[in-house]
């Protein structure tokens, strides 16, 4: 058990590391004049997606595929039906028309370009399930296309994105870029080490862990962001944030992992890619029902015990 103990301690230095990655990264940004727009598509965005990165990096980097995916999966699916469920108790989420009709399909066409990437035993006859490395270089195109969208998406709305910046000393924000990447280095490598090792010995899959230990892990920034934007009614900013965590984890991220070693998948995996995919249709389906173009308590309630029956099930 000491193995388990020390991997989730490896989630308090990743996490810190990413927090002052961010904020001395963008006191340094802003200093240069550089504008809020930039810094929250590429600063922010990719400091809050740190933790899922650098772990999946980490876990390619060794041959623990089965992190590499349960990771992503797990994290998109604990991003909707958790933390947007939990985020809709607190208090009910409205949902603009580009979301809408845009981000949401989006995530959903992201979900089902996984699944046929990784049914190779159906679609191609194939010996093995798995993610290539072509298809991880595919998977970083499409962020790429998501990056031009996400670009002239904000610089189409009428007020700036505004992000609360930190003003630090420039000697203290490098210090903090640098002691912030040592940070995630070390956090991600105990967290792969010793989860690998706890894994090992009680015969546990690595798919599992990833679908739980770390995937729960590398979300808590998500959560933290998304439940204090709920408490302070600021919804845009919780849907925002958990739909463009899903495609950043989905495109950068499983495309990086796939792309330094191709991903294997276990037996069980194509059940967590239709999962996956049923959490994403239901936010879509869900925002239509009721009352308003909105996710209701009701309906964030419904999408927690669809997660508390998922994990009942994979852990059976």
């Amino acid at each position: 058990m000491l193995n388990l103990f020390f991997s989730v301690l490896g989630f308090i230095p990743l996490i810190l590391g990413a927090t002052w990655l961010v904020n001395g990264a963008s006191s340094v940004a802003k200093k240069r004049n550089i504008s809020n727009l930039v810094i929250g598509l590429t600063i922010v965005a990719f400091g809050t997606s740190s933790p899922e990165l650098v772990v999946n990096i980490l876990a390619a980097t060794s041959g623990n595929s089965g992190f590499s995916f349960g990771n992503v999966i797990g994290s998109n699916i604990i991003n909707i039906l958790v933390i947007m469920g939990l985020a809709a108790l607190i208090y009910p989420m409205s949902v603009k028309s580009p979301t809408i009709w845009i981000e949401i399909p989006l995530c959903l066409l992201s979900a089902l370009i996984v699944v046929v990437m990784a049914n190779d035993i159906w679609l191609d006859g194939s010996n093995t399930e798995s993610i290539s490395r072509s298809e991880g270089i595919l998977l970083l195109g499409f962020f790429f296309v998501f990056m031009y969208y996400s670009w002239f998406a904000m610089k189409r709305t009428d007020e700036e994105h505004e992000i609360k910046i930190k003003f630090i000393s420039t000697r203290k924000s490098w210090l903090m870029i640098i002691v912030g990447m040592i940070l995630l280095a070390g956090g991600g490598q105990l967290i792969v080490y010793f989860a690998e090792r706890f894994a090992r010995n009680y015969g546990i899959s690595d798919r599992i862990i990833g679908l739980t230990i770390l995937s729960i892990g590398t979300s808590l920034p998500e959560l933290s962001t998304s439940l204090v934007a709920a408490i302070k009614k600021n919804t845009d900013i919780s849907i925002g944030n958990i739909i463009g965590s899903n495609l950043f984890n989905t495109f950068l991220i499983l495309g990086t992992s796939a792309t330094i070693q191709p991903i294997q998948l276990e037996p069980g995996a194509n059940m967590d890619l239709w999962v996956n995919v049923l959490a994403t249709l239901l936010l879509f389906v869900f925002v239509f029902t009721r009352k308003g173009r909105m996710i209701d308590r009701l309906e964030g309630a419904i999408m927690v015990m669809i997660f508390a029956a998922y994990i009942f099930f994979i852990l059976r």
